[in-house]
């Protein structure tokens, strides 16, 4: 199978062809390798807890209280987060907040300022 491509979406090298398409049997994603793959598939789209749209450099409140690790405190909900900055994961927000240094947080524990 050296006439096949690498899955747009899981980047798994596990991937055959069924007539037109090719399919992907690790997620079972199914897409046409004569279009382009579009880019918005890879682009990261990060979501707010009331469903708007993170960029990098956006503004943030804390809906909830939240305990880290190691501090005495929880970071209260109602904390203004400035500049965050978006990334893969888990965690997808890190930002510095006043008090507590450099953190990455859940995007559904915040909400667009």
């Amino acid at each position: 199978m050296s006439d096949s491509s690498p899955c747009p979406k899981c980047k798994s090298e596990f991937t055959y062809q069924d007539q037109d398409l090719m399919i992907c049997s690790q997620c079972f994603h199914e897409w046409d390798p004569a279009e382009e793959p579009l880019e918005s598939e890879s682009t990261l789209k990060v979501l707010d807890s009331n469903g708007n749209e993170l960029k990098d450099g956006d503004s943030l409140i804390i809906i909830k209280d939240l305990p880290v690790k190691g501090a005495p405190k929880p970071i209260k909900a109602g904390t203004k987060v400035k500049n965050i900055h978006l990334s893969d994961g888990d965690h997808n927000i890190s930002c510095k907040i006043d008090g507590f240094g450099s953190m990455a947080l859940k995007s559904e524990f915040v909400k667009k300022a």
